[in-house]
């Protein structure tokens, strides 16, 4: 098909500003000569990728999955480029919380056993489309991943906390139930998210609210107007001076997956997984083992 690279660097970037103008001053092109790139790529292709009025830019079906392609082929050959001048981080993403408690400990361990591949830790509202786009070499996932082209591995399964501000009436109280949280109205993320109202039995379900991301979703539960229902890394990771995070004793808990693109792009990627797995396989082995309990009476 005689697709060059600059094919796929004017539909990533078009792609990405959803504007042919802007676009092309991302690439440092003129928008004539921009406009004429994506109808090459269009007709050797056959396809069209996107649609485009005087006033609306959009991918197409088939642009939004070449436009993912694209960004994950530039992104590895950019990393290979870089990779023959020095050793490369290991880009690992995540959207509200990482390993929870566990994170610190493994990325010690991590850098004791391989000293010289940094990771380079970065949030992400999407970590899974990062994945898929190149922009990250791994990704902590509470959710399975949605479509074909990314392994995963289930490391822990993690509990569920409530989340409610601090002069909440429930704030005062050890621990919280589902049904306790049935009246109010739960902040609920658009992107990736693990609470929605399925959560709860049909005809007990609260009201929802949408939010974009973490900080959006605390400050909407520190003012008071909603409530959260999160796991446990959340917890860690987030604390707020004005949010309380208490146990949630019966619902499901929340399975953490290790995830990566399918075609790996760094040559890391299969022994962080591998460490990951024996980590923290160990420490569940250990906090699950029977404790001796000692009396000197």
């Amino acid at each position: 098909m005689n697709v060059e690279l600059r094919h796929l660097r004017a539909l990533a970037a078009i792609g990405d500003h959803r504007s042919i103008t802007a676009a092309a001053q991302s690439l440092h092109v003129t928008q004539p000569a921009l406009s004429r790139t994506l109808e090459q790529l269009e007709r050797r292709l056959g396809v069209r990728l996107v649609d485009r009025t005087t006033r609306h830019v959009a991918l197409t079906d088939t642009g939004q999955r070449l436009w993912e392609h694209s960004h994950r082929i530039l992104a590895s050959l950019d990393t290979a480029l870089a990779e023959a001048v020095q050793p490369q981080p290991l880009r690992l993403t995540f959207a509200w919380a990482a390993l929870g408690r566990f994170t610190i400990p493994f990325l010690r361990e991590w850098r004791a056993a391989h000293p010289d591949v940094l990771v380079r830790i970065r949030r992400s509202d999407d970590p899974e489309a990062a994945l898929r786009r190149g922009e990250a070499d791994v990704a902590v996932l509470r959710t399975q991943p949605s479509q074909p082209g990314v392994d995963h591995v289930a490391l822990i399964e993690e509990p569920r906390l409530a989340a409610v501000a601090v002069d909440h009436p429930l704030a005062s109280r050890d621990a919280l139930t589902l049904g306790d949280l049935a009246s109010e109205v739960v902040s609920v993320c658009e992107t990736a998210g693990t609470t929605t109202a399925d959560l709860w039995p049909v005809g007990a379900r609260p009201r929802t609210l949408d939010v974009p991301g973490v900080v959006e979703w605390l400050t909407s539960i520190a003012t008071g107007a909603t409530v959260g229902v999160t796991a446990a890394g959340t917890g860690h990771h987030n604390p707020h001076p004005e949010v309380v995070y208490l146990p949630l004793t019966d619902a499901e808990p929340i399975t953490v997956h290790l995830a990566w693109p399918s075609a790996p792009a760094h040559p890391s990627t299969a022994a962080f997984v591998a460490l990951a797995q024996r980590h923290l396989a160990a420490t569940a082995a250990v906090a699950a083992s029977p404790r001796t309990v000692r009396s000197d009476r």
